[in-house]
């Protein structure tokens, strides 16, 4: 009896990708984790325990104040993430989100600017002009995957630096700020609004870009899971020429892949540079947040929930690493943690795969087992 619980149980894990899926990931926090913890010991072992608690919990430290600014700094991330998780699912690597983000930022800042007579539609059409700057900018890779061939790995990331060195260089002829060498602000209207979250997280940055990734996180999740389109989408990406054969329009559905992750990555610029007291510089860097999102869409497994809650949990991290310097640790080591968090996602689909053969094995071997008994 209880041999045949055992062998029912390793079946149903040993069937169910995405409980394997999920282990991996909560492996690879877990391991991002415990190095950081390591670190702090030898660095300044009095202060290590609180300091890994805050790097937890930091984000309760002050109260609403703080959970505020968890959700403002999860939110580009979470778009981020997004944007190269449904290029993943469509069987596409975006390594572009980060040019995407930079061609997204640099035009809602130019309509928030300029285009101040769009009143109180003005945050609305700049945020639509920074979808649609990142939609053209991951279009040209997809362009260029269907009808070239050329690999969007490759496309995207030359991608990348051209859109960094065509910010600097628009910055610095459309929008410069000579006085402080930086972009100008944009005008009040063009800032994204906080309606009542202000009420609920007082004194925090949060604004309504929370809500805006909840809704593209449903919207994303219905599209690949229940539409037609979403089905079509993931077909391409599983194999393109079996689609094609099911007549299904192959080269389309590429465009629209990397035109639709484009457009995710061009809102999460939108959103990160209409707000107050952040402007764009005319630096030659690349933005960051696009490649994180890489790492968010791995520990998400590529779901658009799984997304939103890694990319929230990211959030939490970088608010717990600003009170860091309390216990005199440097707030780089999140920045460590992370990056184990992303080394180990890397090895994801190896522990998927092997994780999955010794659960077969192992039920194999039970079965065998149990009908060896029943036999004598």
């Amino acid at each position: 009896m209880r041999r045949r619980i055992v062998q029912g149980a390793l079946e149903r894990v040993a069937n169910r990708p995405a409980s394997i899926s999920a282990f991996s990931s909560i492996l690879a926090i877990v391991s991002g984790l415990v190095v950081g913890f390591v670190i702090m010991l030898i660095v300044n072992p009095g202060d290590a325990v609180p300091g890994f608690l805050t790097i937890l919990f930091g984000w309760l430290s002050e109260g609403s104040r703080s959970a505020g600014d968890m959700l403002y700094f999860g939110v580009p991330i979470v778009l981020t993430g997004l944007s190269v998780a449904f290029a993943f699912r469509t069987g596409l690597f975006n390594i572009g989100a980060t040019g995407q983000l930079t061609m997204g930022a640099f035009t809602a800042v130019y309509i928030g600017v300029n285009w101040g007579f769009l009143g109180a539609f003005h945050w609305i059409v700049a945020v639509l002009g920074g979808m649609i700057a990142g939609a053209v900018w991951g279009s040209i890779a997809g362009l260029l995957k269907a009808f070239r061939n050329v690999h969007e790995v490759v496309s995207s990331i030359m991608l990348n630096y051209i859109a960094m060195y065509m910010n600097t260089m628009l910055i610095i002829q459309l929008i410069y700020n000579r006085q402080y060498a930086r972009a100008r602000s944009p005008l009040p209207s063009a800032h994204i609004p906080t309606w009542f979250l202000r009420d609920i997280f007082p004194g925090s940055s949060v604004n309504i870009g929370i809500f805006i990734a909840i809704g593209l996180t449903i919207l994303l999740h219905i599209i690949l899971n229940r539409t037609v389109f979403g089905y079509e989408l993931k077909s391409v990406g599983f194999n393109r020429d079996a689609a094609k054969y099911a007549g299904m329009n192959a080269k389309r559905n590429i465009v629209l892949s990397m035109t639709i992750s484009g457009a995710l990555a061009g809102i999460a610029g939108a959103i990160m540079f209409l707000v107050a007291g952040r402007h764009l510089e005319p630096v030659n860097q690349l933005m960051q947040e696009g490649f994180t999102g890489i790492a968010i869409a791995l520990l998400g497994l590529s779901a658009p929930i799984g997304v939103f809650l890694a990319g929230i949990f990211y959030g939490a991290l970088e608010q717990g690493g600003y009170y860091l310097q309390l216990y005199d640790f440097m707030p780089e080591i999140i920045d460590i943690i992370i990056a184990v968090i992303i080394y180990f996602s890397a090895f994801s689909l190896f522990i998927q795969t092997y994780v999955a053969g010794y659960l077969r094995r192992k039920v194999g071997a039970e079965v065998e087992l149990q009908q060896g008994t029943e036999l004598k």
